[in-house]
């Protein structure tokens, strides 16, 4: 999977980058057979409407995009990078796991939609 990682307001250092490797290495399973030519874009940073409120506010933001297939988006926000990092992961993985359980179906119903005409012929 093509990685393309853009940090806003934030100094990306290399534990940072490890640690969003190793994050996004468990979502090729749920890309299946387009693991190589899918893209996975990874923004995050310093949230700019935050320092008002006195905390540093982070935001990691995350789009899958696999050709044939709707892009998976989410953003989340957190008071550290790797928080962020966490949340937006667990919601992108929720959402390949729905596409891939709805691909899923819809081959099983295929499936037996022909071996009910193979078995019986047309009604």
């Amino acid at each position: 999977m093509d990685i393309r990682i853009k940090a806003t307001d934030y100094e990306l250092t290399s534990e940072v980058e490890v640690y969003l490797a190793d994050r996004l290495s468990a979502l090729e399973k749920f890309i299946g057979g387009n693991a190589d030519i899918a893209r996975c874009e990874v923004e995050f940073g310093r949230d700019a409407g935050r320092p008002r409120h006195g905390k540093n506010i982070y935001f990691a933001e995350m789009r899958v995009i696999s050709p044939g297939e709707n892009d998976v988006y989410a953003r989340n926000n957190s008071e550290s990078v790797n928080g962020a990092i966490d949340d937006v992961k667990e919601e992108v993985e929720r959402q390949l796991r729905k596409r891939k359980r709805t691909n899923m179906s819809y081959v099983r119903k295929s499936g037996a939609m022909l071996k009910r005409l193979m078995r019986f012929g047309r009604e």
